[in-house]
């Protein structure tokens, strides 16, 4: 009890400056006083304080750090952008030494001299070893890890309340939310079992794809704190040297990313949420091979339904499909104002419309800016989703500074029939529409049998000339059932009705006495 005390101590004195300073950014003199303007210089320099004040408290508050710059509806973009750049290196006697781990879990079954440490994060370090006359991987959990970090979330949580008091409604409707959140996906990254279920899955989804590589594990080996797997290896993509003496270009491998993590999240609905370069590389065989599964998701087929859908609604600037899928994904509540929610929706459309340098984390950015209006938060499987976006773009861009990721993305909807090209579309639309008018299109036959009727006994006239006294074609009310009647039966056509043929053979008729009254 009297550890987490001073942890709570420490966590706030630590970060006191920054609450100070954002509240003097309100009020200049804390309790009264108007509000300071402050530059963009400004924030950058207290984000870039904050993040080091987050490597300095450890691996829990790296990994929220992480977690809020893929939250643009809790910070500003300044802050998502700093906080993008924390990195999971960390002392390495941080958290007690992995190899105590390793002789717990494997030391009668592993040859632990064999030992080679190869990569280190903020949760676990990757070895290799000798097992059965070759080398594997083994990434270990950091033996005291679970306990801090366990304590750093109560510490976390017993601080929100004190934080939400200053924020505005909006903001308040995210927080309540963000604990939940970020403890399941802290946790979630360190129960190896889970990665190792969800790599094992991936693998067999792209088994069949040539163009990718993902490690076997070993589960004979495996546990909640060790996961051995393949040791396989390759040159990481952003190296100078990664496509020497393969037969494929960094243009390739950039569309190869887009298209494969498409699959995964869209298709398959299990995906690696962490496409940054130092989990991708290059094989010797020219292949993408895929690293650290800890941050990864699996998405409930409704969900990556509902993802589709607003794939679709940004495609076709469908903005009532966008609202639709914003409130089916959880992003904003059902009970929102619709048509403000449109209108502002329609502004972020028309300031993206002819812009050359729209990306996707252009999009994300004037999206999310628009929505803190509104009290919408981000749910988690829908931030990674946006993560694997923006941190996959930011790569593709590395590779080829010319490579259009948006285009690839709609390419690849395009290909497997997720969203429709824009005649595929128009006439959809058309069919639907035609449908919805069939019940009125249905009495058409019998007004049209009364109206000619009319007609026969000259019960109707068809005024043909203006009430101004200026004359006009006699044959143009000839013409103007003949037109009609032609759309008449286009419409008919479309909705499959036995009348079609006949009110085509009626226009006709009209159109033969039009053009008999014009040129008899």
């Amino acid at each position: 009890m009297a550890g987490l005390v001073r942890r709570y101590l420490l966590v706030v004195v630590r970060f006191l400056p920054f609450a100070i300073a954002f509240l003097r950014d309100r009020r200049r003199f804390l309790l009264f006083g108007r509000r300071r303007r402050v530059g963009e210089a400004v924030h950058r320099e207290r984000a870039e304080r904050v993040r080091d004040t987050m490597l300095e408290l450890g691996p829990a508050f790296i990994k929220v750090g992480q977690v809020l710059s893929t939250r643009p509806d809790i910070v500003p973009p300044t802050y998502t952008d700093v906080f993008g750049t924390l990195q999971d290196e960390i002392p390495e006697d941080a958290g007690g030494d992995p190899r105590t781990v390793l002789e717990a879990e494997l030391g009668d079954e592993l040859d632990l001299s064999t030992l080679e440490r190869v990569a280190g994060g903020s949760l676990a370090f990757v070895y290799t070893a000798a097992y059965d006359g070759e080398r594997i991987a083994l990434k270990v959990r950091r033996p005291g890890l679970k306990p801090m970090i366990e304590r750093d979330l109560r510490v976390i949580r017993g601080l929100l309340p004190l934080v939400t008091p200053f924020l505005d409604e909006r903001q308040r409707y995210s927080v309540r939310n963000v604990a939940d959140d970020f403890e399941e996906i802290v946790l979630d990254e360190l129960d190896f079992d889970r990665e190792r279920e969800i790599m094992d899955e991936i693998r067999e989804n792209v088994a069949d794809d040539d163009r990718v590589v993902v490690p076997a594990s070993y589960p004979e080996l495996s546990s909640e704190r060790v996961l051995a797997m393949e040791y396989l290896t390759g040159r990481k993509v952003t190296d100078d040297d990664a496509f020497e003496g393969v037969d494929v270009d960094a243009h390739e491998m950039a569309r190869w990313i887009t298209e494969v993590y498409l699959e995964m999240g869209l298709v398959d609905g299990v995906f690696h949420a962490d496409p940054h370069p130092g989990n991708l590389a290059v094989t010797d065989g020219g292949r993408l091979l895929l690293f650290d599964f800890g941050m990864s998701e699996q998405l409930p087929r409704a969900v990556q339904e509902d993802v589709v859908d607003l794939y679709r609604a940004l495609v076709r600037r469908d903005l009532d499909g966008l609202v639709d899928a914003l409130i089916a994904l959880d992003v904003l509540e059902s009970s929102v104002d619709r048509a403000e929610v449109r209108r502002v929706l329609e502004l972020v459309v028309e300031n993206l419309s002819g812009r050359a340098d729209v990306t996707w984390r252009t999009i994300i950015t004037e999206l999310m800016g628009s929505l803190r209006e509104f009290p919408f938060r981000i749910p988690p499987d829908v931030m990674l989703l946006v993560r694997v976006g923006t941190v996959g773009e930011g790569v593709c861009r590395q590779l080829d500074p010319e490579f259009d990721f948006l285009a690839a993305v709609r390419e690849f909807l395009l290909e497997r029939g997720l969203i429709e090209n824009e005649l595929a579309a128009l006439v959809g639309e058309t069919a639907a529409d035609a449908q919805q008018s069939i019940p009125a299109l249905a009495r058409l036959p019998t007004r049209l049998d009364l109206t000619l009727d009319q007609l026969e006994r000259g019960e109707l006239v068809v005024r043909t000339e203006p009430a101004d006294g200026t004359r006009r074609d006699p044959a143009l009310g000839y013409a103007v059932l003949a037109g009609a009647l032609a759309v008449a039966a286009a419409v008919l056509t479309l909705g499959a009705t036995p009348y079609a043929v006949p009110v085509s053979g009626l226009a006709a008729v009209f159109l033969l006495a039009y053009l008999a009254r014009r040129h008899g």
